[in-house]
């Protein structure tokens, strides 16, 4: 069991019913007990109201697997935070792809018929509108309440509401700025651009980041964690405002590699265990998103990704802490070669590969081509997320155990790296290229020489590090080559080799139900 449980905390504080807020007005939660009486009564209950913010990164409800805090109207399997990042950053980008065939799902897997009907967009909306409000709601709550460490779990606050407005900026280019000065308004909410979105995103976390310390319970934000959101904001501040920031993301990493702490675990594959939470790889993990089998379950989290690449026909799952059998092993995500293929060109050269991060397929039985992306056997299932532990014995379970992690050193290093190339004044090239190749010989990868660093090549180090994770689509628009037909891959635009996609792409669709729920709301172009 995780030290800071994600599930509420407390018999009394099942007594709250939050309420969605998809229709980005809806600011005020609907309660049988004011959580301000709540509070008053029971001011250490502020710990458990805190958790259920963090918990909507992971879970669908606290209330369990099957409910979901988004409403009736999105599907509790489906709609999970951790569950869309993968959907809409790895399955639309090069290196994965899933076979279901779900209507809306087959759409982002092969970049093709968006629009704002996809349900796949509307969960990851309405994940953000329903972070913020109930944010909102407990920020406000507190101003009028006595807590203990009140200052530290509003910055908290402030920073995950921050970060579900990150992926607004990132995914959709625009929305709607709630904060809790909006609470009770019945004024529709004016529609922010994406420069106002960054710089409100901004704003807050340069002001929390003096008031978050620099260590915290494992599982809560800490210094680092706000650090490394602002270096993600900066580093794709051209794409997202259009002037290049490039020294300030620099300057971020550099604070977070100079004082967070923090360093590379030995073991790779460590890092995507079940204890990784226990393991040495805790020492290089910034940011995570708890899974806990028992107390936290989900069908997002890290059980989406585990579950989702096994299979009883290929594979023997209970190899990777999976029990197997139909409701475990789900037989729908496989790498491409765009991934698979940065390592070698056929599955012996993967097996013989000297980097540890190759041998994260599972090949028997598979083809090299991705002929057809609905075939199982096409593509090679990646087993890089494993259910099972790193050191000592575990037993399969249907939930997974293993903690994604958001935010870690190397991603940090390779970040430090391409700022770096892309002239950033405060950086030293020397440094990034020892930051690159402790990344690369961490698994066992050769040393590469100066020449070598290029932008190129950090991209695709990047996929070989941190495919899987969540970052894809964005580091593909970053580097000029997710639309157009500059650089294609498997099942780009639905064809078999790649072909050229719009430039609307590079934002989703504002789902139709926002845009009904809000006049201000305009339709991102191309739609």
């Amino acid at each position: 069991m995780k030290k800071f449980k994600i599930s509420i905390v407390g018999v009394s504080l099942f007594l709250l019913l939050f309420n969605s807020c998809s229709n980005d007005l809806e600011t005020e939660p609907k309660v049988e007990l004011g959580i301000d009486q709540l509070l008053q009564k029971d001011p250490n209950a502020i710990k458990g109201l805190v958790s259920k913010i963090y918990g909507a990164f992971a879970l669908s409800s606290s209330e369990g697997p099957d409910k979901s805090d988004l409403g009736a109207g999105d599907n509790a399997g489906e709609s999970p935070f951790l569950r869309g990042i993968v959907n809409l950053q790895d399955f639309t980008a090069d290196g994965m792809k899933n076979r279901w065939g779900d209507n809306g799902l087959d759409q982002l897997t092969t970049t093709t018929n968006w629009d704002e009907n996809n349900k796949f967009f509307r969960y990851l909306y309405n994940r953000v509108y329903f972070v913020v409000p109930q944010a909102n709601n407990l920020i406000n709550i507190m101003n009028d309440v006595s807590v203990p460490d009140k200052e530290l779990y509003t910055s908290e606050l402030r920073f995950l509401r921050s970060l579900a407005y990150y992926y607004m900026i990132d995914c959709f280019g625009k929305g709607v700025i709630v904060t809790e000065q909006d609470l009770g308004s019945p004024v529709p909410v004016k529609e922010s651009s994406r420069v106002e979105m960054f710089e409100y995103v901004e704003k807050e976390l340069l002001d929390i980041e003096a008031k978050i310390p620099m260590t915290n319970e494992y599982g809560r934000v800490n210094k680092s964690g706000v650090r490394m959101l602002l270096a993600k904001l900066y580093l794709n501040a051209e794409v997202y405002t259009g002037t290049a920031r490039y020294n300030d993301a620099l300057i971020y990493t550099d604070k977070i590699i100079k004082e967070g702490g923090y360093t590379l675990a030995p073991s790779f594959k460590s890092l995507f265990s079940a204890d990784n939470d226990k393991t040495a790889a805790k020492n290089e993990i910034i940011y995570v998103l708890i899974a806990d089998p028992i107390v936290s379950q989900s069908y997002g989290n890290g059980t989406y990704i585990v579950n989702g690449s096994m299979s009883d026909a290929t594979m023997q799952p209970t190899d990777f802490g999976n029990p197997g059998g139909a409701a475990n092993a789900w037989q729908g995500h496989r790498a491409t070669k765009a991934w698979y293929g940065l390592f070698g060109s056929s599955a012996a050269a993967l097996a013989s590969s000297p980097d540890d991060r190759g041998k994260l397929f599972w090949t028997s039985g598979h083809n090299y081509e991705m002929t057809d992306y609905k075939a199982w056997v096409d593509g090679f299932p990646s087993v890089k997320f494993t259910n099972k532990n790193f050191q000592g014995s575990s037993s399969p379970t249907a939930f997974a155990n293993t903690d994604f992690p958001l935010y870690r050193l190397a991603d940090v290093y390779l970040m430090y790296a391409e700022c770096v190339l892309r002239g950033a004044t405060a950086g030293n090239a020397s440094q990034a290229l020892t930051y690159v190749n402790a990344v690369r010989n961490r698994s066992k990868a050769s040393s590469i020489n100066a020449t070598d660093l290029t932008l190129n090549f950090i991209l695709d180090e990047r996929a070989r590090e941190l495919n899987l994770e969540g970052h894809r689509r964005t580091d593909l628009i970053r580097f000029g080559k997710f639309t157009g037909g500059s650089y294609n891959w498997p099942w780009k635009g639905g064809v078999k080799d790649g072909t050229a996609i719009p430039d609307s792409y590079k934002l989703f669709p504002i789902p139709l139900t926002a845009l009904q729920a809000n006049p201000n709301l305009k339709q991102n172009p191309g739609y």
